[in-house]
């Protein structure tokens, strides 16, 4: 944390970013203080979740055919109506709901679209494991006057921002708009998002380890195997796993190495969202000074055919993904190229 002489808020910072660009309307700034103002209500019930009845699922599935927890349902509300009154907004998609969210009629829309997980890694919420809150920003291309499927369908490559929440030990906010990548720490006893790690940079050398679930080493495909078993054998590596996407990328992002989410024999997808998960962690990664690829291609290139498209993840330190890709591409099965 810097000296409390040198605190510097995230509004502030915000600030200081836009005035660096004259033509800046304040209205993207305005965008992104709403969000973490959302952070920080979700933050607020993750942390309590112990003491009231929010724990546990809500009896409902979502689109993906997966039991909405509590905190999922309540977390997917608290974005959507901290952002659908503003006037900034086109329209939104979440990973817990089936179709795009347009903005009501009753409200003005924006030029922005906001595309969200509310919580990443809710399965491990009874187990007070870490878990996350991941956005991209688009701007909006549609020609009406409101948001479209069309707008919320665009490549990793044309994300205007892209940032996660960490709720752990401490909650965090990253982001990135293009311009690097900014740590922000919430202070609870001021109820202030502190700049904490300016500039992040994956380390160089990097740290050697690669984090990936190894129960399912019988489901992969050869040339996922043989990297594995590459890494830990003549690579050296050691292994690092925690099961939640934000904990572990924000892990990848200080420390260096290789996080993995592959596909499967018969599966080449994957389970990770591109729109959701995939292509705004790349964003973070790739502004960080590493490497985000399917395994074939670079994730932000991927043009998105669905809402809930999925895609193979290696994110990580740019000479472990390209190691990755080339020990792939050696299988017989793979993602498409």
């Amino acid at each position: 944390m810097p000296p409390e002489s040198h605190v510097v808020t995230i509004s502030r910072f915000l600030v200081d970013q836009e005035r660096r660009h004259p033509e800046a309307t304040g209205k993207f700034t305005s965008l992104l203080s709403d969000i973490a103002l959302a952070a920080k209500v979700i933050g607020r019930e993750v942390n309590k979740a112990g003491l009231v009845d929010i724990l546990g699922q809500a009896g409902d599935e979502n689109v993906h055919g997966e039991d909405q927890q509590k905190l999922d349902v309540f977390a997917n509300q608290v974005m959507y109506r901290a952002l659908d009154h503003t006037g900034l907004v086109a329209c939104m998609a979440s990973e817990e709901n089936e179709t795009f969210l347009p903005i009501p009629d009753k409200f003005e829309a924006g030029d922005y679209v906001v595309i969200y997980d509310p919580l990443d890694g809710s399965s491990n919420i009874d187990v007070n494991v870490s878990i996350g809150t991941i956005f991209s920003i688009h701007r909006k291309i549609s020609a009406g006057e409101r948001g479209t499927l069309e707008d919320c369908l665009q490549p990793g490559s044309r994300q205007v921002a892209a940032g996660y929440v960490l709720y752990g030990s401490s909650t965090m906010l990253v982001y990135t708009t293009g311009a690097g990548v900014h740590g922000f720490t919430l202070d609870p006893s001021i109820g202030e998002f502190l700049l904490s790690h300016p500039d992040m940079r994956l380390p160089e050398p990097p740290k050697k380890v690669y984090s990936v679930n190894e129960a399912y080493y019988a489901r992969w495909t050869r040339g996922q195997q043989r990297l594995v078993t590459h890494l830990k054998t003549e690579g050296a590596f050691g292994s690092r796993y925690i099961g939640s996407l934000v904990a572990d990328v924000h892990r990848t992002l200080l420390q260096g190495g290789l996080f993995m989410y592959p596909g499967e024999k018969g599966k080449p997808d994957g389970k990770l969202r591109l729109m959701y998960e995939a292509a705004p962690m790349a964003m973070i990664i790739e502004q960080a000074g590493g490497r985000a690829s399917t395994g074939a291609v670079d994730i932000l290139d991927v043009e998105p055919e669905s809402l809930h498209q999925r895609v193979p993840m290696y994110v990580g330190s740019r000479d472990f993904v390209d190691l990755a890709e080339r020990m792939l591409a050696e299988g017989s099965e793979g993602w498409r190229r």
